[in-house]
Order: C-alpha cells, then sequence, then structure tokens
C-alpha cells in the first residue's frame, strides 16, 4: 500500500485551518496543520510534504517568506497561497517565487476541493511515474550496465551474439564509458565464464617488465628471480586475459603477444619450453587504433588478430536518455553505501545534470553523484550538492539566485569535518536559533539537534 499524500496547512486563523482539514479529509491524505510559521516550517522540514497551502499574511514571517524557503528546500512542493488581501501585483510575485497557485479569502470550498483533487491527481502521476522508472531500471540492467538508448541496446545485442564465439575482442570508447563492464559482460556471458577473469593494466605495467608480468618466468632468467612465476596468461588459462589500454603497450611486447595469441602459447622469460594455453583476450583502449597505426606506434598485424571482434562503447553525450536511469541507479547505490536516506534530485539539480556536456562520461557522473551524496545534509540532491565546476554552469538567473555567496569548498575535507562545519556555520549564522539554522539547512529542528550532539555542538 502506498504512503498517504501529505499536506500541511499554516494559517494564523485556528478555524481556518479546522475548515481546511474538515473540507479536506479523505483516505490516502494526511493533513497537519499550524498557527505558527516557523512551526509549520519545522513541520514541512520534518514531513516532507507534497502539498502546502499558506496563508499570505502572518506574524513573524510573511507567506511569501515562507514560500521563498519551501521553494530553497524543495521546489517540487505545490504551494497554494491564500489570502483576503488580493492584489494582481502580489498574485504575481507569488507565481514568480514558485507558488502553484493564489486563493482569495473566504475561500469557496468546492473550488478549494477541486484545484486539490488536481494537485493530488498531479502527485499520484508523480509517483507512478517513479515507480515506472524503478521497474524500468530493472529492465534496463543488462551485466552491471544500464542503458535504454538504442545504441546500448545496439551493444547489449552485440554482446549477446558474440560472447559465445569470439576469441579475441577488442572494445574502443572514450574513457569512462564502462569498457571494463563490457568485458566482463563477453566473459561471464562466454563458454570460458567458469574460468578466471584476469585484468592486466597496460599502462601501469613497467616496459621492462611487460614480458614477465604476460608470460611468467623461471627460476634465475635474472637477479632477483628466486623461483618460477606463471604469467598473467597461464594463469587465465581457461579463461578470460582483459587487456586494458593494450594503445600503451610497448611495440617490443606487441610482438610476442601477436605470437602467443596466434599460437595460443607462451614461453616463459628464461626458458626454452612453449607451454599451450587456451585463453580468451579481450583489449580495451580509449584511443584511436588507427591513428596510432598510422604513426607507427601499434602493429597493424596484431590490431587484426585482436579485432576480430570489435566492439565500441558510446559517450554518454550520445545516450543522453540514459542520464535520468543512471542517476537513480548510482543514487540508490550510494544512498545504501553512505547509508543516507537520498530520495532523489530537486529538479534544478536535474536540469544542471542534463545541461552538462560530461566529458568524463558514466565515470564523472559516478564520482560528481558520490560526491554530493555524501556531503548532502538533506534527503535531496540540490544545485548546492553539486561541484563547483557544475553549479558555475548554471545560467544568470540562476546563478543570481545564490545572492552572491561564496560556494564552500570541500577538497580535502572529511565528510563529518564538512557537516560539522556546515552546522556550525548555520548555527553562527542565525546566531543560535536552532528553529532558524534548521531551516537554512533545509532539514528538521529535530534531526538538527540530532546532529549537534553528534558532534558536540552548543
Amino acid at each position: 500500500m502506498l504512503p498517504s499524500i501529505k499536506l500541511v496547512a499554516i494559517d494564523d486563523t485556528s478555524a481556518s485551518l479546522e475548515l481546511l482539514s474538515e473540507a479536506l479529509q479523505q483516505e490516502g491524505l494526511a493533513i497537519f496543520t499550524s498557527t505558527d510559521p516557523e512551526e509549520g516550517l519545522d513541520l514541512i522540514f520534518q514531513e516532507h510534504p507534497q502539498i502546502v497551502l499558506l496563508d499570505l499574511v502572518m506574524p513573524k514571517l510573511s507567506g511569501l517568506e515562507v514560500l521563498e524557503r519551501i521553494v530553497d528546500f524543495d521546489p517540487a512542493i505545490d504551494v497554494i497561497l491564500m489570502t483576503a488581501h488580493y492584489t494582481t501585483e502580489t498574485a504575481v510575485e507569488a507565481i514568480r517565487k514558485g507558488a502553484s497557485d493564489y486563493l482569495t479569502k473566504p475561500i469557496s470550498i468546492p473550488a478549494l476541493r477541486s484545484r486539490m483533487e488536481k494537485l493530488l491527481s498531479d502527485v499520484r502521476q508523480r509517483r507512478r511515474a517513479l515507480e515506472l522508472d524503478s521497474e524500468l531500471l530493472e529492465t534496463s540492467r543488462f551485466e552491471g550496465m544500464i542503458g535504454r538508448s538504442p545504441l546500448m541496446w545496439d551493444l547489449f545485442a552485440r554482446i549477446r551474439r558474440v560472447a559465445p564465439h569470439y576469441q579475441s575482442a577488442l572494445i574502443t570508447g572514450p574513457t569512462g564509458t564502462g569498457k571494463d563492464l563490457v568485458a566482463k559482460a563477453l566473459h561471464n556471458l562466454s563458454p570460458a565464464a567458469s574460468g578466471h577473469f584476469v585484468t592486466c593494466n597496460c599502462s601501469a605495467v613497467v616496459e621492462t617488465l611487460f614480458e614477465s608480468e604476460l608470460f611468467g618466468y623461471v627460476k634465475g632468467a635474472f637477479t632477483g628471480a628466486t623461483s618460477d612465476k606463471m604469467g598473467l596468461f597461464e594463469y587465465a588459462h581457461g579463461g578470460t586475459l582483459f587487456l586494458d589500454e593494450i594503445g600503451d603497450m610497448p611495440q617490443s611486447t606487441q610482438a610476442k603477444l601477436l605470437r602467443a595469441l596466434q599460437n595460443q602459447e607462451v614461453t616463459r622469460v628464461g626458458s626454452v619450453t612453449p607451454r599451450k594455453v587456451e585463453v580468451r583476450v579481450i583489449a580495451a583502449t580509449n584511443r584511436d587504433v588507427q591513428d596510432l597505426i598510422a604513426q607507427k606506434q601499434f602493429r597493424e598485424d596484431l590490431y587484426y588478430r585482436v579485432a576480430m571482434v570489435e566492439l565500441r562503447t558510446p559517450a554518454l553525450a550520445d545516450r543522453r536518455e540514459d542520464l535520468p536511469l543512471l542517476e537513480k541507479f548510482l543514487l540508490d547505490r550510494f544512498s545504501a553505501q553512505f547509508h543516507k536516506d537520498i530520495r532523489g534530485l530537486t529538479r534544478r539539480a536535474q536540469i544542471v545534470l542534463a545541461r552538462h556536456s560530461w566529458p568524463g562520461n558514466v565515470r564523472e557522473l559516478e564520482n560528481v553523484l558520490g560526491n554530493a551524496c555524501m556531503m548532502a545534509i538533506g534527503d535531496m540532491i540540490d544545485v548546492e550538492d553539486l561541484a563547483a565546476s557544475l553549479r558555475s554552469e548554471r545560467t544568470a538567473a540562476a546563478a543570481a539566485s545564490n545572492d552572491g555567496e561564496p560556494e564552500p569548498n570541500h577538497g580535502g575535507v572529511s565528510f563529518d569535518e564538512h557537516e560539522k562545519g556546515l552546522l556550525a556555520d548555520a548555527l553562527e549564522r542565525a546566531s543560535g536559533n536552532q528553529s532558524e539554522a534548521a531551516r537554512m539547512l533545509r532539514i528538521s529542528r529535530d534531526r538538527l539537534r540530532y546532529k549537534m550532539a553528534k558532534y558536540n555542538l552548543r
């Protein structure tokens, strides 16, 4: 059963709140009321409602001030302003600041119920959309990869066709696009799935050690060779050897690799006896192999041997329709990893991510969302939780809404230190007023007090 939709009504007149509660009471709707705007904000931060009914004229805080703080907390909340003093200017300002509607008192109960049914219907549709996103995410998984774009469907189909038959394969594509996941998928769906999946990062191996790393050596082959050592080819016997960043492999090793692939045998350094191996080889590179061949940095005959099957991983910019799925998948993962209840991204944060060009592809998205989940205090990732480089890409209007305050620098600071600093800064700016500090941080007052106790803040 779905949880109730939550509505918070804030009005300094108790009679108005009683009337609203009685008129709107229905199954599946939980109504919370407050005659005090500050307590009402605490209710909003604590209950995180989908709808807010808000009186425009109240003591302490005006309805427009409360509206601004609600929108700052979560712009997805539908806010309806109510007033007995209607003016066109005020109505325009309320809508401009994020209100969903503007009603005049005395409020027509039939009109209010009609408007509320429309908002409740919208909330149910959004919930259903989230359910469908979850279902779609499950149907869009393939061997650890996420995608529903035509480019990814084509890649998944090619992997399925190739996996049972390949002996060697080359995976190309920009950095951060998941070439290692494609390699693992080929292995997992191949007859060699029960064997080892062995990885060699060619860019991390010293040139003089390449041969011994791949083919092994015998005792006494060189100074320090005190015993026989099996190479990666032999260790991968019956399985798959993944040569990551093969474009960085020195040419002297390329020739020996070619012989090993052609003959399916290796000779350990210092030995004259070849050893038979049965290994499937997958190579990957983010470099243009044809350019490397033209520059005499990569052997053409090795390319034709390795690239009997060639697969290319698409850049994230070429499959932007997969971005929402990837965001949900990564937020779910980091939420569990950091033991934080992260519900999702605000609309404005989604817009910022959608406008970014993602030169680092999925790996960059993973880094951005992981950092945002770690640093976020609330349960929604907002623009302020994103990296400074992304925040700087906002439009002039969005940047202007930041009031010119400098962006915080999280570099070199642990999660606990960062969170404690944010809490202390908010308390100082609020002159010790806990309700005000909680509103600044977009969290409930109870959560603020819990964190104050955690970090021994007074």
